[in-house]
């Protein structure tokens, strides 16, 4: 008798808890997400900028050609500085617990969130941007 009473304990309380209507994570923790987000999808890109930045540094020179290079590798080099101090500034604003576990947000710091996800999305464009004119610049040099 203990062990079919014990069994509907068990059988209620699993029922209870799986009947229960899930925890909806505040809005700030799914754009905390995205925003993290593109940050991963941009982040490995870092190193295509440096190689492409050690592509381009030998063939700067005075001529038409070769300060288009230097453009190119500033911008280059602008994209990469831009990510280091999105990062930087990011991370002084937000702690673990609010950018990895969901921590929810006070109201300004949700603002924060705001702009940061604004900031990312250029600091994004920049990246990919500048990569883009590089490496069709590079093509454009091994067509000729």
């Amino acid at each position: 008798m203990k062990k079919l009473f014990s069994t509907l304990i068990c059988t209620v309380l699993l029922l209870s808890f799986s009947c229960k209507e899930e925890k909806k994570a505040p809005d700030g923790s799914t754009q905390m997400k995205k925003v993290m987000a593109i940050h991963d999808e941009v982040m490995p890109k870092m190193g295509t900028i440096g190689k492409l930045v050690g592509e381009l540094k030998p063939k700067v020179d005075s001529t038409e050609t070769g300060k288009q290079y230097e453009v190119a590798m500033k911008d280059l080099q602008a994209a990469n500085t831009a990510m280091m101090d999105w990062m930087k500034e990011f991370g002084d604003r937000f702690d673990h617990e609010e950018i990895l576990e969901g921590k929810e947000l006070s109201a300004e710091k949700q603002q924060w969130l705001d702009e940061e996800e604004e900031k990312v999305k250029v600091v994004k464009e920049k990246i990919n941007g500048s990569i883009a004119r590089a490496e069709a610049l590079l093509a454009k040099d091994t067509v000729q």
